[in-house]
């Protein structure tokens, strides 16, 4: 596990040198629930990719990258953790005071267990698939979040498991 973070630090510290400007963090909080009635807690931190694209009168699409720290408190089975990194688009829909948005996002994670309740993910390495919607406001956001986590066939078992989850976003 201690080598996991090393990596992902790394790649943080690497991504973070692509940038041209500095820029704080977005904190964010969610609490959800998997199908096996496993609770999750997740914090991250977000950096925008501070560009948009196909800006329009009706939206603008833009994006950010996230890492985050995930518990698992289960039932059945002992806790797990999971940290995990990506890069997610958000088409953020135009508005003052409210700003719709959906998002998508493809990235990976690292598991301290392989099971979770009754799925056995194979591996601890797993690829983390995401959509969201939510509203922004005030430099906050709050919205809802299906998380898929599969290591596409890498190694069987591969049962994978979803987390769905309400969550808040703060920036600074």
């Amino acid at each position: 596990m201690k080598k996991t973070i090393s990596l992902v630090v790394a790649a943080l510290a690497a991504l973070g040198g692509v940038s041209s400007s500095v820029q704080a963090a977005d904190l964010s909080f969610s609490v959800g629930q998997t199908s096996d009635s496993t609770a999750t807690y997740r914090f991250g931190a977000q950096f925008d990719f501070d560009r948009s694209w196909l800006q329009s009168d009706v939206g603008r699409l833009t994006g950010y990258w996230d890492g985050a720290y995930t518990y698992w408190q289960g039932d059945e089975t002992s806790s797990n953790h999971s940290i995990s990194f990506a890069p997610v688009f958000v088409y953020e829909f135009a508005g003052e005071n409210l700003r719709p948005y959906v998002e998508a996002g493809i990235g990976v994670a690292f598991f301290s267990s392989t099971e979770i309740e009754n799925n056995d993910l194979g591996t601890s390495f797993q690829f983390e698939d995401r959509i969201g919607a939510g509203v922004r406001f005030s430099g906050q956001e709050v919205g809802i979040r299906a998380i898929h986590y599969s290591n596409a066939g890498i190694k069987n078992p591969n049962d994978g498991v979803e987390s769905y989850a309400l969550h808040y976003r703060l920036s600074f």
